[in-house]
């Protein structure tokens, strides 16, 4: 018979057992394993040994591939695939260099061909079929599913998730998740296959097709197509910082433990890690690029004190940029309380400075007498020139817009990128996801801290009298939360005269920045007790005293905006209220949408997860600097997620 024509073939699991062996010992243990298949149950689930001229139930076979964990595609290009059109099947058995077509006559297997899809590199081969089963994995996420939740079949496509159910299969108990399709099509996947099931997550309801279509394979081969053009992109991109370097930080253990006591909490198990994962990153001689995603309030600003330390400890310059005068203020008081007995010089640059004090800073920080400047946008202008910058820290960075964040980095490759964020855009966590940027979560809530409580209700000023006559009968504080500069006075008179014992104040963008900050501390003093503002207060004022937030009109906001909103509250061990409330008549389907995730969302640290929800009812908008969403919607977020990262490994393999 031809070299190209064989007799037999041998076809094995996608299974720990198989992956860590050679491919030559499956030629020198043929025979074993084909004598193991007629008496031991592991080799008759994993093994699948055909020869020409024998009868077998095609659809038998294809189900037996799938179990084996094969990934069924349009056309057969790596170790693990398969494909089929009438009685022609080709598959890429992981114990060979090079892939099969199976020909069938009927039921008969009529000939094994050798096809012209080969590996070259056996070891670089496992590894890559190993990151991809470990990113399958990664990219499942299907805990706490619920009925009718949409679930994407890595073969099959997106269907419904109908339970689980239990199936004695050869006097063996099986779990399998039921997913319906169209027309009444059921589907079972064993639970060892989860990680061939991803959710879905998109921004509308995905069309859910019959089984056996070949649209979700033509589907999911034209989205890889796309998906690898993107790869190549964002790879070029990154190869620049990829090949950067800079001389490693040094330890200095007995300064550390001088800072971290005269932190005075508790450091919750996330924050000592995301601290390690920041040191190892530094220790390295690749400038560090990583992302801290935690809700607020919990502990992200400890964080970039430590790490702008370590800096300092180093002789090295920090920035680090806050979306608003408000947020870097509030910093500017932490940071310099924390580092005055270390000699570590901070400084503020902010548009509330005289023009003479600008100059003074500027002139300093050129000179190198500022070892941490703390600033708004200024912080990017042209006239600032640094001594020693090393570490960039970006707060609230959805905040800021791709370009600005690359500006001080264009200026300085090898510079150190540090990222906070509470609900980190689609990009961010798109790029987290796929392995371009390092994520830590912190998903921990301080030791103490109590869950906020939140009430969804029809807007009425019963309850908004009552909520603040409640919170000032304690001596505490409320946020008004009214999302319109221009009614936001006459909002503020009708408070006073529901609540006449109120000492009430208005704070929004349009002021001017002296009245903002004046405003802004009266609050902080007690002097006025109940703050009317827009979503000016969204980024990281962190007042103990305020714990109630009342919110007009919940349904104007985006999920994630709402969410960090609420946060305003709860900061310390107060119990703490949120009123949201929203007007019947404006309730469109997606604002209820949005109502019922904040209503899911009220355990502490569900920042992280709300965002991809957020995805889900917003739309990614441009991810990436390109339209995506299209094909997102189609095979939705965490299976498009999963090739991108397997399209990376590849082109970089």
């Amino acid at each position: 018979m031809s070299q190209n024509y064989l007799e037999n073939i041998l076809i094995v699991s996608i299974v720990p057992y198989f992956l860590e062996k050679e491919f030559i010992w499956f030629q020198e243990h043929l025979q074993d394993i084909v004598q193991s298949v007629k008496t031991q149950t592991f080799f008759q689930d994993n093994v699948a040994f055909l020869r020409t001229g024998e009868s077998h139930n095609i659809s038998q076979l294809l189900r037996k591939l799938d179990e084996m964990g094969y990934e069924k595609v349009f056309t057969v290009s790596d170790p693990g695939e398969f494909s089929s059109q009438g009685g022609i099947i080709e598959v890429f058995p992981i114990n060979m260099l090079q892939a099969l077509r199976l020909d069938f006559l009927g039921n008969t297997l009529e000939a094994i061909s050798l096809l012209d899809v080969k590996i070259e590199n056996e070891e670089k081969s496992k590894e890559l079929l190993k990151k991809k089963l470990k990113g399958q994995a990664l990219f499942s996420d299907v805990k706490n599913l619920k009925a009718e939740d949409y679930l994407v079949h890595l073969d099959h496509g997106v269907g419904k998730f109908n339970g689980m159910k239990t199936i004695e299969i050869d006097k063996e108990l099986k779990e399998y998740y039921i997913l319906k399709y169209a027309q009444g099509d059921t589907l079972y996947v064993p639970v060892e296959l989860e990680r061939k099931l991803s959710r879905y997550v998109g921004f509308t309801n995905p069309a859910v097709a019959r089984l056996g279509s070949l649209l979700w394979q033509k589907t999911k081969r034209k989205i890889k197509e796309e998906v690898e053009k993107l790869a190549k992109e964002l790879l070029a991109l990154y190869a620049k910082k990829e090949t950067v370097t800079r001389p490693p930080y040094r330890k200095d253990p007995e300064l550390e433990r001088q800072l971290q006591e005269g932190f005075l909490y508790q450091e919750t198990p996330d924050q000592l890690q995301a601290i390690e994962d920041i040191k190892k990153d530094l220790q390295e001689e690749k400038p560090m690029d990583r992302i801290v995603c935690g809700d607020v309030g919990f502990g992200k600003t400890e964080i970039a004190i430590r790490t702008s330390f370590l800096a300092a400890a180093n002789n090295y310059q920090t920035a680090i940029i806050c979306p608003t005068t408000i947020l870097a203020s509030q910093h500017y008081q932490q940071f310099k309380k924390r580092f005055e007995k270390l000699a570590i010089n901070v400084a503020m640059l902010s548009r509330l400075q005289t023009k003479q004090e600008q100059k003074k800073i500027l002139q300093k920080i050129k000179d190198g007498q500022v070892d941490i400047v703390i600033g708004t946008h200024r912080l990017l202008s042209k006239d600032i020139e640094f001594k020693r910058l090393q570490l960039l820290i970006i707060d609230d960075e959805q905040r800021f817009g791709v370009k600005q964040k690359e500006k001080l980095r264009n200026q300085n490759p090898a510079i150190d990128l540090l990222s906070l964020s509470a609900t980190p855009i689609p990009r961010t966590m798109y790029l987290a996801l796929s392995s371009f940027k390092n994520i830590s979560l912190m998903q921990t809530p301080p030791k103490g801290r109590m869950a906020i409580h939140a009430h969804i209700v029809p807007y009425s000023k019963k309850i908004i009298k009552k909520a603040i006559e409640s919170e000032l009968a304690r001596k505490g504080q409320v946020y008004f939360l009214h999302n319109r500069v221009a009614t936001i006075e006459n909002i503020k008179q009708n408070l006073q005269v529901l609540v006449p014992k109120a000492r009430l104040a208005v704070i929004h963008g349009r002021l001017q920045e002296k009245e903002l900050m004046k405003t802004m501390s009266d609050f902080s003093e007690g002097k006025t007790n109940v703050l009317v503002a827009t979503t000016i207060i969204e980024n990281g004022i962190d007042l103990p005293n305020v714990n109630t937030i009342i919110v007009e009109d919940a349904t104007r906001l985006g999920l994630a905006q709402a969410y960090q909103i609420k946060g305003r509250v709860g900061r310390s061990f107060i119990k703490s209220f949120a009123y949201l409330l929203y007007k019947p008549k404006f309730l469109t389907p997606i604002a209820k949408e949005r109502l019922k995730a904040l209503h899911e969302a009220k355990e502490l640290g569900s920042g992280y997860r709300l965002a991809l929800k957020d995805l889900e009812l917003r739309g990614a908008g441009n991810i990436l600097g390109r339209e995506q969403s299209g094909a997102i919607n189609k095979i939705g977020l965490n299976l498009y997620c999963q090739i991108l990262a397997e399209s990376v490994e590849k082109l970089r393999n």
